[in-house]
Order: C-alpha cells, then sequence, then structure tokens
C-alpha cells in the first residue's frame, strides 16, 4: 500500500511537470505581475508551459520507447536518460529564451525557467557518474523558487512563509516517496535537492 502511494506521488510530481507548477505557486502568490488578477486569466500561458515542458518532452520518450531505444517510460537505467535529457533541455532553452525575451513575462518566472534549465542539464552531466534522483532536481528548485520570491520578489496573495514551509515539506514527501520505492540511494536525493536549489540561486545572481 505505501508503495502503492509512492508511486502515485511520483508520477503527480514527475520531474517535466515541476516547471508547470512553479507556474502556478507564482500566479498564486502573485498574480498581478502577470497583470492578471486571477490563475485562470492566464490559462493561454500555463497551456503554453504545459505543452512545452512537459508534454512534448514526454511525448518524445513515448516515441523512444515506441521505437525500442528505451525499455520503459520511467526510464530506470542511467543511460536510457540521456537522450530525453537532451530533448527536455533543448525546450527548456526554448522556453527560457522565449520568456527572456518578453516584457510580459516577469522577472520571476524568467529566473525559475533558467534555474530549472541550469538544473536539467546539471543533472544530465551527474548522470553520468550517478543515477542522480531527477525527481529531487525537480524540487529542490521549487524550493529554491520559493525561497528566493519570498526575499526578492513581492508576494501579495500568500504569506511567503506558508509558501516556503508548504514547498518544503512537498519536497520532503516527493523525496521520501522516492526513497520507499528504492529508485535512489539517500545520496543520489539529497545531492539532487541541493543541485536543485542551488540552480535556482545560480539563476537568480546571472539574471540579476
Amino acid at each position: 500500500m505505501l508503495k502503492k502511494v509512492a508511486h502515485i506521488i511520483s508520477v503527480l510530481f514527475h520531474p517535466l511537470l515541476i516547471v508547470s507548477y512553479m507556474l502556478v505557486v507564482l500566479l498564486l502568490i502573485n498574480p498581478y505581475q502577470f497583470g492578471v488578477y486571477s490563475i485562470s486569466a492566464q490559462g493561454k500561458l500555463l497551456l503554453l508551459v504545459f505543452l512545452s515542458t512537459f508534454l512534448m518532452p514526454a511525448f518524445a520518450v513515448f516515441m523512444m520507447k515506441s521505437l525500442g531505444m528505451v525499455k520503459t517510460m520511467a526510464l530506470h537505467e542511467r543511460h536510457e536518460r540521456i537522450g530525453p535529457y537532451i530533448i527536455a533541455g533543448v525546450f527548456y532553452m526554448w522556453m527560457f529564451i522565449n520568456f527572456k525575451n518578453n516584457t510580459t513575462i516577469p522577472a520571476s518566472l524568467t529566473v525559475a525557467m533558467l534555474g530549472a534549465t541550469i538544473g536539467l542539464f546539471a543533472a544530465f552531466f551527474f548522470n553520468n557518474f550517478s543515477k542522480i534522483s531527477a525527481h529531487a532536481v525537480g524540487m529542490g528548485g521549487l524550493v529554491g523558487m520559493a525561497a528566493i520570491n519570498s526575499m526578492y520578489f513581492s508576494t501579495l496573495e500568500l504569506s511567503t512563509n506558508f509558501v516556503v514551509m508548504a514547498v518544503i515539506i512537498l519536497a520532503g514527501i516527493v523525496c521520501s516517496a522516492r526513497l520507499i520505492l528504492e529508485a535512489h540511494s539517500n545520496w543520489q536525493v539529497y545531492g539532487g535537492l541541493a543541485l536543485g536549489f542551488l540552480s535556482q540561486l545560480i539563476a537568480f545572481a546571472f539574471l540579476q
């Protein structure tokens, strides 16, 4: 039963979904920075981010599985993750460039997107030596984004302390699920968390 719950959590917080969740959090804490009054008014942006950072990379992995290039969509083996990392990295980089060149996109989202891109390519690099947890990298990035926004970007709708604490608890739940499933070692999870968090800090330092 516990492993079933852990599997559901792993699916709901798949690494490719984290950028979409970042956007949702940013819209919840301050929709006015996007020029709207509520999250529902940015449906097109949400759809664009979801398609570009999740659906299209996921479809590419599905095609790789159909062609026999990978065994499963879960990508259990390190060598199977090389192609998907590169494909997702291209989409992430494209998304970041579009955000950076779009004056209607707030700096908070551009920083988050660059941080996610850095985290993805860093995970790709470390994957050559160890099967670092992509889930942990994503959740570490989400924590980093929440922390940066609480300190440097104005938040109007939700308490920054509440958001940061909620995201930290969520990251703990997701990482615990990966350990319960025995998908990674402790150090692969801890390393992923640190990598994702640092990637957001690097992105903020670079863009500010």
